[in-house]
């Protein structure tokens, strides 16, 4: 289970990167950053890429879905989240591929699980399961209509989100829904097993007919030889 650590790191990642945009305070360490207010912009490439500070009630990429899926969504993502956990273990001998692209999706979940179940509370807005996920990556995008509404920019992420994206690529892109080695033999195997079983048929069934050949063939060469010797006898007498 070290592909864990792939999931622990984009977790690190994610939330330190949202506590730097969000901010934060420690009282009793005298301590308290502010970041970002919200709406805020920050030119990284001119307008391709900047940092925008948003937050949305929990679905990836800035989605919302109503205040009364919230708690649903959050409950969803835990069960999810444990589901994945589970499952990686069941295939922990598998290929590498499968594992890391499960890990970076685990990581992904989990980054945005605690903003929903722990943000409201920490920052005093939400009671638990109620926070909101806070997104900042922007990047430009060509413009596109979809269902009546029209895109200029891509939808505000964070890195969980695109921690999910990279696993689902993954699975897409690298791994293949190929068998394993044992299984993937085992037809050829028993098409084997089937052809010997039809061969000792075969031979089961001629052997006795090859018997009773030789044995033909064997009391016509002692009936040839005992002929020639009384040829023989019958040539010698008259000397």
């Amino acid at each position: 289970m070290k592909v864990l650590f792939v999931s622990i790191i984009v977790v690190l990642i994610d939330q330190l990167s949202k506590l730097l945009v969000k901010g934060f305070s420690i009282p009793f360490l005298n301590i308290n950053y502010e970041g970002m207010y919200h709406g805020q912009r920050i030119p990284i490439i001119g307008d391709l890429f900047r940092l925008t500070f948003i937050e949305n009630p929990g679905m990836a990429f800035g989605i919302d879905p109503g205040d009364g899926f919230k708690l649903w969504i959050s409950i969803f993502s835990l069960i999810a989240s444990v589901g994945i956990v589970i499952y990686m273990f069941l295939i922990r001998n598998h290929r590498l591929s499968l594992r890391i692209a499960l890990a970076f999706i685990l990581g992904g979940a989990i980054g945005n699980l605690i903003d929903r179940m722990f943000y409201g509370v920490f920052y005093g807005y939400a009671p638990l399961f109620y926070g909101k996920v806070v997104d900042f990556l922007d990047f430009d995008f060509f413009d596109i209509t979809v269902f009546g509404r029209s895109y200029d920019r891509w939808p505000i992420f964070n890195f969980a989100d695109a921690a999910v994206t990279i696993g689902v690529l993954i699975l897409i892109f690298f791994y293949r829904d190929k068998r394993e080695d044992i299984p993937a033999k085992q037809p050829l195997y028993a098409e084997e097993l089937n052809a010997s079983a039809k061969a000792d048929t075969v031979l089961g069934d001629e052997s006795p007919d090859g018997v009773q050949k030789n044995e033909s063939d064997e009391n016509e060469s002692t009936l040839k030889g005992n002929s020639d010797d009384e040829d023989n006898k019958g040539e010698k007498l008259p000397l």
